[in-house]
């Protein structure tokens, strides 16, 4: 039988590594059967930790005095024997990094050595984790965690050292980037004349179907087979998140349920890949993790847990089976319409991935055009809030779009505070495209980072849009693309999708617009060495004809000025 494991662990201390070198050194006493050993109450004084051999740039952490033997669980996933094996070589690979990063000379991450003890419980504590959370494959996750330990880097062993610490002694913060210094954005044109240069930035879509850009309406006979199969599959669908199999149940089931499967064990974060070193072949090179808990691949099942499964449908006509798409129609009473910047948040229901909230903002200004809570078609199973930014506090206090806002011409400290008045409702996905249609006409730019995300959420089909994908494209190119984020802290200094509340759909439309800006200035640059001209808000080509779009397609027209 194994160890029942320790229920005394030390409390949780709040510290900044930045600082610890000056005022959290703690002295601690050596032992005649290993190295220096953590403290609890000992008075702060320097010690030699070059002759040590362990960091003392960190509170003690009072690691349990524990033997390399298994914890007992009421459900173990293998023999003891065979898990004491395990234990053993995760132990033994842990022991050989920790000693690399002893001998390591970049001093930043001394801290992070531990002493025999603090290996042991940390080896345990992998070992019973995935003893508890994948016990059907435990064999082989956890001899797929020992490779990677025994190929991994000190730099990233001090990442795992690091949440190790997190998760059972305190909370280390990491050192802080210095806040981003906004640059800004002089394109030396009026922003009419912005508009004029903006139509040469115009992509075509004919050839990225692949990609996802719808160009043409499924046909009634797609329709009718996107139906049929979905009938077919009786509600079973992939997670999007953990790739498990489960139904799904549109109305719900007769319990009231409206998915099966159970609880979502899953990363919210995409792998991180890191870029290969040339000094791989010494320290090893890095391997991939989840920047949202910095654990390697295939380590675990998952850091963050939801109520249940979601998917999303992807098939164009799927998605029109659900609600058919709508080219842009002409508005032939409003003449040529400003260029719209938009930026659309998502939400899982038993439809799949919806359309909850839908902004929109003029360019170059980016004055607010429209920003709407959109009511999804089928029943909520989670409003993804992490990243769209909707709550259910949102829908709760929304009121009905066209509701006249109250004007309060004194209002309150409080209500001073509040930046953003609440959101509208509107109460379909159709409603909500045709508030956004009446902004547009077929050739009107319009503007968005991973557009074609945006347009499939609204079942538009628009003929003249402007891609921040396709305008700083990944170096390997699609599908592979830029994050927005990435983006704007590069070319615009601008640090966006920070903190906990998840995204704000206006600020990351009013973002990329502004990096539009920035390719407009560059662009503007190159078309004045050729001879081009800006008259009268127009773009004249050197023959003396000006550039216009009527559709994807930029097209010339005579100059007037040129008659």
């Amino acid at each position: 039988m194994g160890r029942l494991s320790p229920k005394s662990v030390a409390p949780k201390q709040s510290l900044n590594t930045k600082d610890t070198s000056k005022s959290q050194e703690i002295a601690q006493p050596t032992s005649s059967d290993g190295p220096p050993k953590p403290s609890g109450n000992e008075p702060a004084k320097r010690i030699n930790t070059a002759s040590a051999g362990y960091s003392s740039q960190l509170p003690p952490r009072n690691a349990p005095k524990e033997t390399l033997n298994p914890r007992m669980l009421a459900h173990a996933p293998a023999t003891h024997g065979s898990r004491t094996t395990i234990l053993q070589k995760l132990h033994s690979a842990m022991t050989a990094l920790n000693e690399k990063l002893r001998k390591d000379k970049n001093s930043s991450n001394r801290c992070f050595v531990l002493t025999p003890d603090e290996i042991i419980t940390m080896a345990l504590d992998e070992e019973e984790k995935f003893a508890r959370d994948s016990p059907s494959v435990y064999g082989n996750v956890i001899k797929l965690r020992i490779v990677r330990v025994t190929k991994m880097g000190v730099d990233e062993w001090a990442k795992e050292v690091m949440s190790h610490l997190n998760a059972r002694y305190y909370k280390i913060n990491p050192i802080q980037k210095p806040p981003a210094i906004p640059r800004p954005i002089n394109t030396g044109l009026t922003p009419a004349e912005e508009i004029a240069v903006v139509s040469q930035l115009v992509t075509p879509l004919t050839g990225l179907e692949e990609h996802g850009y719808v160009t043409k309406q499924p046909t009634n006979a797609d329709i009718e087979t996107a139906k049929r199969g979905v009938g077919e599959s009786k509600g079973w669908e992939k997670c999007d998140r953990c790739g498990q199999r489960f139904q799904v149940f549109p109305g719900r089931r007769e319990d009231g349920a409206l998915a099966s499967g159970g609880p979502c064990n899953y990363h919210p974060g995409r792998p991180v890949y890191p870029q290969r070193k040339k000094t791989d072949h010494v320290t090893g090179p890095s391997q991939p993790y989840f920047p949202c808990c910095s654990e390697a691949l295939g380590t675990s099942t998952g850091c963050t847990r939801a109520e249940t499964h979601v998917y999303k449908v992807s098939e164009t006509k799927r998605l029109a089976s659900i609600l058919q798409f709508q080219t842009t129609p002409s508005q032939p009473g409003k003449g040529p319409l400003e260029p719209v910047s938009i930026d659309c948040e998502m939400g899982y229901t038993t439809l799949g991935l919806e359309l909850i909230r839908l902004t929109a903002v003029s360019w170059p200004k980016g004055s607010d055009l429209l920003d709407v809570l959109v009511r999804p078609m089928g029943e909520v199973l989670d409003l993804n809030t992490r990243f769209s930014g909707v709550t259910p506090q949102h829908y709760a206090s929304a009121s009905p779009y066209g509701t006249p806002i109250p004007s309060n011409n004194s209002p309150s400290a409080d209500e001073k505070k509040k930046t953003n008045p609440p959101l509208q409702l509107v109460q379909s996905l159709a409603e909500a495209r045709g508030l956004l249609l009446k902004l547009l006409q077929p050739d009107t730019p319009l503007i968005g980072h991973a557009i074609d995300n945006d347009l499939n959420a609204c079942r538009i089909i628009h003929p003249t849009v402007i891609d921040t994908v396709l305008l700083y494209p990944h170096p390997r190119g699609l599908p592979i693309r830029i994050s927005l984020k990435a983006l704007v802290q590069r070319h615009l200094g601008r640090d966006i999708q920070v903190g906990d509340n998840g995204h704000d759909s206006r600020e990351d439309s009013i973002a990329t617009g502004d990096l539009v800006r920035v390719k407009v200035s560059e662009k503007w640059k190159q078309l004045k060495k050729k001879g081009h001209k800006i008259e009268d808000g127009k773009l004249v080509r050197p023959d003396g004809q000006v550039a216009t779009i009527t559709s994807s397609w930029t097209t010339v027209q005579k100059s007037k000025s040129s008659r």
